[in-house]
């Protein structure tokens, strides 16, 4: 039996009782984060807590922890399930009451659920490239918000399994902005490109780490927005997220990307990359 948390305090798995008139489940109502652990230290924790608190405040979600408590739940978390390569899962809900769109009273307390999983690295991804689709973006307009309402992006996501791929790559009209999980990023001329960090994507903790690794190898950066014609005639192309890293796509829509392997400055930044995964702890 695992151990997850619940609130204020990590629990058997079996102990978490989710109302069913939690805003969560009837309105998406809340933010999640999802935070990769490497030889069982969760990777730039600091990072997604701060995103965390800022995804709950835009939609006026006040979380009833100082960040140091969620910092010690968290580690606890960890700790319990003995996760060495994984991640934790974990969201805050507007709480549960009598179902109405208007927000409750200051008497409902927000409700913070997480777990945590053992998985390996998707180290083949890494290794040989995947291949994506193209997929209209219908989600909402305020995308930097880490929101539970993910219809948009699972229909996408679904579609791109449908077709035999990794992932689905989003575009308003025939501007990309990233995929259905992901970031994305088109490499040209030793150049990476990728959408500026505005409301029509999630500025991923993943993204921020690759742009400081491209600053690290003298690797220019524009964010500007690409269309999907200029995305195909990219030397590379990668997509990033918590547990993709830098994957590279070597093929969108049957059109191959490159020589249809993975290229030389996607290596390097999977390299710089791997220079900031955690190292196993020596015991004293």
């Amino acid at each position: 039996m695992g151990y997850s948390l619940w609130n204020d305090r990590i629990v058997a798995d079996n102990e978490v009782v989710v109302d069913k008139e939690d805003r969560g489940y009837q309105f998406g109502d809340g933010v999640y984060e999802v935070v990769k652990v490497y030889n069982g230290q969760a990777f730039t924790l600091e990072e997604h807590v701060e995103r965390f608190y800022a995804s709950a405040d835009k939609i006026h979600i006040t979380i009833p922890y100082t960040k140091d408590k969620l910092y010690t739940l968290l580690h606890q978390l960890i700790e319990a399930n003995e996760i060495n390569t994984g991640h934790i899962y974990f969201q805050i809900t507007r709480g549960a009451s009598p179902r109405n769109h208007i927000f409750p009273g200051d008497d409902v307390l927000p409700v913070l659920t997480g777990f945590a999983k053992e998985n390996a690295r998707p180290v083949e991804n890494f290794e040989k490239g995947v291949r994506a689709i193209f997929d209209e973006d219908i989600r909402w307009l305020r995308c930097d918000i880490k929101s539970l309402n993910l219809l948009g992006a699972v229909l996408s996501k679904q579609k791109a399994h449908e077709h035999g791929a990794y992932e689905a790559i989003l575009h308003r009209g025939e501007v990309i902005t990233e995929g259905s999980s992901s970031n994305i990023y088109g490499i040209k001329d030793g150049v990476l490109y990728t959408h500026p960090a505005d409301n029509l994507i999630l500025n991923g903790i993943t993204r921020q780490v690759i742009l400081k690794c491209a600053a690290e190898i003298n690797m220019p950066v524009k964010e500007e927005a690409m269309t999907k014609e200029q995305l195909l005639t990219m030397d590379e192309v990668i997509v990033s997220s918590t547990t993709s890293e830098v994957t590279p796509v070597i093929e969108i829509e049957d059109r191959v990307i490159g020589d249809g392997t993975p290229g030389e400055w996607t290596r390097k930044l999977q390299a710089q990359f791997e220079t900031k995964i955690p190292t196993p702890i020596q015991q004293a």
